[in-house]
């Protein structure tokens, strides 16, 4: 545990998972000002019982004059997100489609068969993510926390779940997918 001298008005944030202090109020107030933290950033001082989210906070009056709240998950839309969770089976869908273009009659099952389009699906997952990811970012989501991930598709349905308070029904649906597209092949 850290020993640095603290005092009562001293306050921390987080930034990349990592705890930042203790700076003073006023320093606060420029780190909101210039963006550096906003809405959804969690921060602490003596006297919270926890880490609370910024606009939970006397601090919250300085953010109205910085930048917007991001749109609230609820009203997020959510379509390209549910491509994406269908992405395995369209991804295999599209595999078999490039096979037979590519190839004739029994050496297209045979390619489709070993998954020498394999990469299709790959791009397909990745490419849904990063637009998602990039959609989120326009709508005022911090995607700092779970952008990282838009590679490893199911941590990145899962995390966006979490971050936006939404239910995990399009992560489960991936999952699912993912486990068909398995069988089938």
């Amino acid at each position: 545990m850290d020993t640095e001298q603290t005092s009562d008005g001293d306050w921390f944030y987080e930034e990349g998972g990592q705890r930042k202090g203790p700076v003073s109020e006023s320093q606060m107030i420029e780190l909101i000002r210039f963006g550096r933290i906003t809405y959804g950033t969690l921060v602490w001082k003596k006297g919270f019982p926890e880490w609370l989210k910024l606009e939970n906070t006397a601090l919250n009056t300085h953010l109205h004059s910085a930048v917007p709240p991001p749109i609230a998950g609820r009203h997020i839309n959510n379509t390209l997100i549910w491509v994406l969770a269908f992405a395995p089976i369209l991804g295999m869908l599209l595999e078999n489609i490039i096979a037979h273009t590519l190839n004739d009659g029994g050496m297209a099952d045979a390619a489709f068969h070993a998954n020498s389009y394999w990469f299709v699906t790959l791009a397909l997952n990745i490419g849904l993510s990063y637009l998602d990811e990039h959609r989120l970012k326009r709508a005022g989501w911090d995607t700092s926390r779970f952008s990282g991930w838009t590679w490893l598709v199911p941590v990145y349905l899962f995390q966006r779940a979490k971050n936006l308070n939404q239910g995990k029904a399009y992560f489960i649906t991936w999952i699912v997918c993912f486990v068909l597209d398995l069988m089938i092949q």
